[in-house]
């Protein structure tokens, strides 16, 4: 039985990142992964492990290319929000921080109110705040 998920992203510098991810507000996890090559964090409720890593140490993880996030989308990470309010934050904090507001906040198909930003490495993040009383049936 599967019993969770840890997303690992590559990144030209641990120590950027970290602080960028900081001004988020993300939460550092202490329990391992953090040093000059890597870095640990917990993102929402169900403590969700995103792992950053050193290009080099990514590398060799995945014995691939990474991709080339000027050029393309690898993938685009959500983000559940709990309002509009946090939403709107958290897009502030990106772009203050050093990322790409790619998508401003706004609301989408009448029961959703999201935004896209880029971090410091190109990878794309989705924060998106869910009315489901709004959501057609």
């Amino acid at each position: 039985m599967i019993k969770d998920i840890w997303i690992n992203l590559p990144v030209k510098s641990v120590a950027n990142s970290a602080e960028f991810f900081k001004q988020l507000g993300f939460t550092f996890n202490t329990q391992y992964g953090n040093g000059p090559q890597s870095v640990s964090l917990l993102m929402g409720d169900k403590k969700v492990v995103v792992m950053l890593f050193d290009e080099a140490l990514f590398k060799n993880f995945t014995g691939n290319a990474i991709a080339d996030t000027r050029k393309g989308t690898e993938v685009l990470l959500s983000i559940g929000a709990e309002s509009r309010e946090v939403v709107d934050d958290l897009a502030k904090r990106a772009e203050a921080a050093g990322g790409v507001v790619f998508g401003k906040p706004g609301e989408s198909q009448g029961w959703m109110y999201g935004c896209g930003f880029s971090d410091l490495d190109g990878h794309r993040w989705n924060v998106l705040y869910m009315d489901f009383s709004k959501m057609p049936k």
